[in-house]
């Protein structure tokens, strides 16, 4: 009886014992494991860098056509280009090549502008141009059938607006020996028109931008042109009043030197001897100032007109 109780005992609690371990199993938290190992190592591939071939500036022929190694403007290459250029600044050193340079490829360049490539492209542009027009074959026959130059400009750059605020300004340039006016008129033109004129080159330029457009600038420029023409033609009454000592500079014909050459000499100053040299001399020592060389000029003018020996 007792043996039989002690096997019915063992049955009872071996279950229990059994039941409790495989539950501490299934409530034991499971580890994640990211890095994956491998039994066998893997074997990495050589990496093999192809061969550079070497830059086109060395396989490039003497007498070969520039235009098509370089047909249209784009930034500096080192090996399309077979010069040894160089650019930058090192202390102390030479300057750097044209290899890994960015001082050459920051700023244009005008290599595809070369002499060839640029009559090249004229010889194709002339079928679309019209025969320069006959009697104007230098700049003095142009200059005599167009006295009259107009200059402006136009601009070209990325941004929002295509209008560009200098585009409207124009020029015009015209000599002052191409209009027609006397000394009286002369002299009003130039006060009228200030430091417009150009002494050195006769030049008169007027610029007009008060406009917001180029065509209203040009009228302008042609109105100022015609209104100062035709307002140095004007002779006011007061202007008729005005004596010697009223006048901005020396004029020998209507000043008292005049008179008395012909008072001395009993006729016009036209028909008197050495009268032109001696009118000139005394213009530019009135008007320029005395100075050795002009009282000089002076003296041997009166001894000429006079018949006085020197």
């Amino acid at each position: 009886m007792a043996t039989v109780t002690r096997l019915y005992r063992q049955q009872i609690f071996r279950p229990s014992y059994i039941l409790s371990r495989h539950l501490a199993e299934d409530t034991e938290f499971r580890v994640l494991n990211l890095k994956t190992t491998r039994s066998q190592p893997v074997q990495r591939k050589k990496l093999k860098k192809p061969d550079v071939l070497p830059p086109r500036s060395y396989q490039m022929p003497v007498d070969q056509d520039w235009g098509s190694v370089w047909p249209g403007p784009r930034s500096f290459h080192p090996a399309t280009v077979p010069l040894p250029i160089r650019q930058g600044y090192v202390d102390k050193g030479a300057p750097p090549g044209k290899y890994g340079n960015a001082e050459l490829m920051k700023i244009p360049n005008f290599l595809h502008l070369t002499p060839p490539v640029i009559k090249r492209q004229c010889e194709a542009l002339k079928r679309f141009c019209t025969p320069w027009p006959r009697g104007l074959e230098t700049d003095s026959k142009c200059e005599d059938h167009f006295p009259v130059e107009v200059a402006s400009s136009n601009y070209c750059y990325s941004s929002p607006s295509i209008r560009d605020p200098m585009a409207r300004i124009v020029t015009v340039k015209v000599k002052l020996s191409r209009i027609p006016l006397d000394e009286h008129a002369k002299d009003k033109f130039l006060r009228l028109v200030g430091d417009r004129y150009n002494e050195s080159t006769d030049m008169l330029t007027i610029v007009t931008d008060r406009c917001p457009l180029r065509k209203q600038n040009y009228d302008y420029a042609m109105y100022l042109l015609t209104a100062l023409f035709h307002e140095s033609w004007r002779v006011e009454a007061w202007e008729k009043l005005k004596s010697e000592a009223d006048m901005e500079y020396y004029d020998w014909k209507v000043s008292a030197s005049k008179k008395s050459i012909e008072t001395l000499f009993g006729k016009e100053h036209t028909d008197i001897t050495h009268a032109d040299t001696y009118s000139q001399t005394v213009d530019a020592l009135m008007n320029e100032g005395e100075s050795e060389y002009s009282v000089t000029k002076y003296g041997e003018a009166v001894r000429q007109m006079l018949q006085l020996p020197q």
